[in-house]
């Protein structure tokens, strides 16, 4: 009894050739030949007695009948339709940087998308979805950094590489230093960050505060004005490669002075005075009015500080750390008695 032959899945394919197609039906064991429109199959396989898989031939478009044969004749025939597929396009892909570790979702934009086969980046495969004929959503698999090219296989053929097809792998942030390292709790100072990789950064963040005012000077210099903050923290920035990573900050509050010993002197310079109050332990300067002066720290509630020489009456003495800047006290000059 001849073979009979049901269905052809998928029923049309390219004029190229190339389409798996299942065909089934009955009588199929020991099939010698599969033909489309007298054109042997590719190859094929006879998978049971009902089924048989086979790669369809190049043939000319239009419809060409399916049939198959063995020994004992035949099949009837089934359509198979051949078309003139176009060959696929990408005219863009949107976001076109990501991190080297990949995992961005991109969507890739084009014509004669419908019926993707694979999407790659830079000949790794991607993961994907077809979401129309002109539009794809993949997903960035993990890259080198510099530019790659974004290529989608369609049964019409492969995409040409474009201006528009390519995507970007970014090397992720490094950071090394953060100067100054310090700032009043209101914030305010300009922090200056070095490193590599820094060029264009979407965020600058001391912990999870957003500095709202940065610029990138070049790939490895970002100044950033810290934001309002409290206690220890961390620096990070974030690029298309990445978040970097941390470098300590801290937020200190403005030293207080409570006390001068002694609280006045002769107008020579040479005099030492033992400052007393809170928030020493980081401070920066010392002034006498608006001298500064050589200071010695010696703990975070006592600073000795040498008096400059000056005119006399009162002179306001103050204390700086990277908390801000302490009220004043005032220290007087005397005059050396008259003869």
């Amino acid at each position: 009894m001849a073979p009979t032959v049901s269905t052809v899945s998928p029923s049309q394919g390219p004029t190229t050739g190339g389409t798996t197609v299942t065909i089934t039906g009955a009588g199929l064991t020991g099939a010698t030949a599969v033909r489309f429109g007298g054109t042997p199959a590719a190859s094929y396989t006879v998978n049971s007695s009902t089924q048989i898989t086979a790669v369809t031939p190049a043939h000319s478009a239009g419809s060409a009948p399916v049939t198959v044969v063995n020994p004992t004749g035949t099949s009837n025939s089934v359509p198979f339709t051949y078309v003139t597929a176009a060959l696929p396009t990408v005219t863009a892909v949107t976001p076109s940087t990501g991190p080297m570790s990949g995992g961005t979702t991109v969507s890739v934009t084009g014509t004669g998308l419908t019926g993707a086969t694979a999407v790659s980046f830079a000949g790794t495969p991607a993961s994907f979805t077809v979401n129309s004929a002109t539009l794809i959503t993949a997903v960035a698999p993990v890259g080198s950094a510099g530019a790659a090219e974004v290529v989608v296989t369609t049964p019409g053929g492969q995409s040409a590489v474009s201006p528009g097809s390519y995507f970007f792998y970014a090397a992720s942030p490094v950071l090394q230093s953060a100067v100054p390292s310090l700032s009043p709790t209101a914030g305010g100072p300009t922090v200056t960050l070095t490193g590599s990789n820094l060029l264009n950064a979407s965020a600058v963040l001391f912990g999870s505060t957003n500095a709202t005012t940065y610029t990138v000077d070049s790939s490895t210099q970002i100044s950033a004005k810290a934001p309002a903050g409290t206690g220890t923290t961390q620096i990070t920035v974030v690029t298309p490669g990445g978040t970097s990573n941390p470098l300590p900050f801290a937020y200190v509050a403005a030293p207080t002075l409570t006390g001068l010993a002694p609280t006045g002197g002769p107008t020579s310079a040479g005099t030492v005075v033992t400052l007393t109050g809170t928030g020493f332990s980081t401070a920066t300067a010392v002034q006498f009015g608006m001298t500064a002066v050589g200071f010695t720290v010696v703990s975070d509630t006592q600073i000795t500080a040498t008096v400059p020489g000056g005119p006399a009456g009162p002179v306001t003495v103050t204390v700086t750390s990277g908390g801000g800047t302490s009220t004043g006290l005032t220290y007087t000059r005397v005059a050396a008695p008259a003869i």
